[in-house]
C-alpha cells in the first residue's frame, strides 16, 4: 500500500530536489558547472571554494532552497540577490578572454544541470522518470526558474531535447577547467575538516578524506555524461561503475522505504552541530592561520582585491542587502584592499603574500594610523550600518545573529561571540564596541569567534 501511495503521488520536481540521496549527484553537480569557461573563470578569481569549501555549499543549497522550496516573494528577492552578487563576477582570463556571470548562456546550464541531476538521480536510483512524468517535472522547473528572464529559446523547449543539448554544449562549450580538475582531484584531498566532524580530530580527518576523495572522484566519473567525460578524456572503471550502482540503487531502495521526515530535506535551515567546542589559538601560529582561513578567501596562496570581495560577498549575503547597501560595503572593502595593499605589499607586485603579511603584522604595520583609519575603520563601519537595520546605532541580537548566525553556528557560539563584542555587558553592541572586537581580530592579535564566523570558518 505504502509503494502505491508513492508510486501515485504526483510528479514533483522541487521535492525530488529535496530527496537527501541527491548528495549523490551533488560533486557531479559542482563539476558540471565548473566546466563552463565562464563559472571556472569566476570560480577561480571570485570563489571561496578552495579556503571554505563548505561554507561555499552551505550558501549553494541555501539559495538553492530559496529558489525552488519557498514562496514568490523570496524566489524574488534571491533573484535579485544572485542578480547584484553576479554583476560583480567578470573580468579577463589569463588568456585574454572576457568573462561574466551574467551570460545567458551560462545561466541556462547552470539551472539545466540541477535538474539533470535530479533526472539522473532518479535514473541511477532505479526509479526513473517516464515519459509524461519528465515533461511535467520540467515544466515545473522551468516555471521556478522563469524567475531569471532568461531570454526565449535558452533552455530547450521539452525535456526530451535535453540529452541533445547536454551534448551539444559539452562538445561545443565545455572545457576541463582549473576549477573542474581541482574538483575532481585536489580539493576534497586538501578540504578543512567538517565542524561536524569534529570528533576525528585533524589526523583523523586527513586519513578519512583521502578515502572519501577516492570514493568521490570515482563516482563522478562514473555518473558525468558520455559526452562530458569524452571532452575531459576520462574513462569509468568498472569499479566506478559498480560502485555507481550499488550507492545509487542502494540509496534509491532505502529513500523508498522512508517516512517523508526522514526521505526529504526540509525547507529549513539545518540545525547546527550539538556539541560546542570554543576555538582556542596562540599568538604564535596564529598569523599562519590567519593568513590562510580569513584573509586568503580564494585560497590561492596571495590576499588580492577578490579575497577582500570575496569577504564583502558574505557580509552583503548574510544580510540580504539591496543594491544601494551592497554598494556601500563594497566600496569600503575596495579601500580596506588598497590600503592594505600600500602597506604589506613590499615588492609592489599587486598582491600580498604570506611572508609578506607576517613580517608586516610583527613589524605593527597593520597597527599604522593611516592604515586603520584608511582601510580597515572604515571598512569595519561599513558591516556595523549594514548590521543595525533600525538605525539605533546599537547591534541588538537579534541583529547580531542576521550577521554572525548560520546553520553551523552552535547558539552557544553564538552568544560566545556576542559576549565578546559587548564589553560592558548591557545586552548590546555600540558602534565603538564592534570596531575596537574587530580591529583586535583583523590585526591579528586576538581570537573572536564573531569573526571566525563571519569570514574564516571552514
Amino acid at each position: 500500500m505504502a509503494d502505491r501511495a508513492v508510486a501515485d503521488r504526483p510528479v514533483s520536481f522541487k521535492r525530488d530536489l529535496s530527496e537527501w540521496r541527491i548528495l549523490l549527484v551533488a560533486w557531479r553537480l559542482l563539476v558540471l558547472q565548473g566546466a563552463d569557461p565562464v563559472v571556472g573563470a569566476g570560480m577561480a578569481e571570485h570563489s571561496t571554494y578552495r579556503a571554505h569549501p563548505w561554507r561555499r555549499v552551505e550558501h549553494t543549497l541555501g539559495s538553492g532552497r530559496r529558489l525552488f522550496y519557498q514562496d514568490a516573494e523570496s524566489l524574488r528577492r534571491e533573484v535579485a540577490r544572485l542578480e547584484r552578487a553576479h554583476k560583480r563576477i567578470r573580468g579577463t582570463t589569463s588568456d585574454g578572454r572576457s568573462y561574466d556571470a551574467r551570460d545567458a548562456a551560462t545561466r541556462a546550464w547552470v539551472l539545466l544541470t540541477l535538474f539533470e541531476c535530479v533526472v539522473e538521480m532518479r535514473r541511477r536510483g532505479g526509479d526513473p522518470y517516464d515519459a509524461g512524468q519528465l515533461e511535467e517535472a520540467y515544466a515545473e522547473f522551468k516555471e521556478a526558474v522563469a524567475a531569471f528572464g532568461l531570454p526565449e529559446g535558452e533552455l530547450p523547449a521539452t525535456a526530451k531535447d535535453l540529452p541533445a543539448y547536454f551534448a551539444r554544449y559539452a562538445r561545443e562549450k565545455l572545457e576541463f577547467t582549473d576549477a573542474a580538475r581541482y574538483l575532481m582531484g585536489d580539493l576534497l584531498r586538501e578540504a578543512p575538516r567538517p565542524r561536524r566532524l569534529w570528533f576525528l580530530g585533524d589526523a583523523g580527518w586527513r586519513v578519512v578524506r583521502l578515502l572519501v576523495a577516492r570514493v568521490i572522484h570515482d563516482l563522478t566519473v562514473a555518473d558525468l555524461p558520455p559526452a562530458v567525460r569524452e571532452r575531459f578524456g576520462l574513462a569509468a572503471t568498472r569499479r566506478g561503475a559498480l560502485l555507481s550502482f550499488v550507492l545509487h540503487r542502494g540509496a534509491g531502495a532505502l529513500v523508498r522505504l522512508l517516512p517523508d521526515r526522514l526521505r526529504y530535506r526540509s525547507a529549513e535551515e539545518e540545525r547546527p552541530p550539538r556539541r560546542y567546542r570554543p576555538h582556542r589559538d596562540t599568538r604564535g601560529p596564529r598569523l599562519d592561520r590567519f593568513f590562510r582561513e580569513v584573509l586568503d578567501q580564494t585560497g590561492d596562496g596571495w590576499i588580492t582585491v577578490h579575497d577582500l570581495r570575496a569577504m564583502a560577498h558574505n557580509v552583503c549575503w548574510q544580510l540580504e542587502l539591496d543594491e544601494a547597501g551592497e554598494a556601500r560595503v563594497h566600496g569600503a572593502f575596495e579601500g580596506w584592499w588598497e590600503q592594505l595593499r600600500a602597506v604589506m605589499d613590499a615588492d609592489g607586485d599587486g598582491k600580498v603574500s604570506r611572508e609578506e603579511f607576517v613580517a608586516a603584522t610583527l613589524a605593527g604595520c597593520d597597527r599604522d594610523e593611516a592604515y586603520l583609519e584608511q582601510g580597515l575603520l572604515p571598512a569595519l563601519r561599513a558591516v556595523f550600518t549594514a548590521a543595525d537595520t533600525d538605525g539605533s546605532g546599537f547591534l541588538e541580537f537579534d541583529e547580531y545573529r542576521a550577521v554572525f548566525g548560520g546553520p553551523r553556528v552552535h547558539p552557544a557560539e553564538l552568544s560566545h561571540g556576542f559576549r565578546q563584542l559587548d564589553a560592558d555587558g548591557d545586552g548590546r553592541i555600540t558602534r565603538e564596541e564592534f570596531l575596537d572586537g574587530f580591529t583586535e581580530f583583523f590585526t591579528a592579535r586576538a581570537g573572536s569567534t564573531s569573526g571566525t564566523q563571519l569570514l574564516g570558518r571552514a
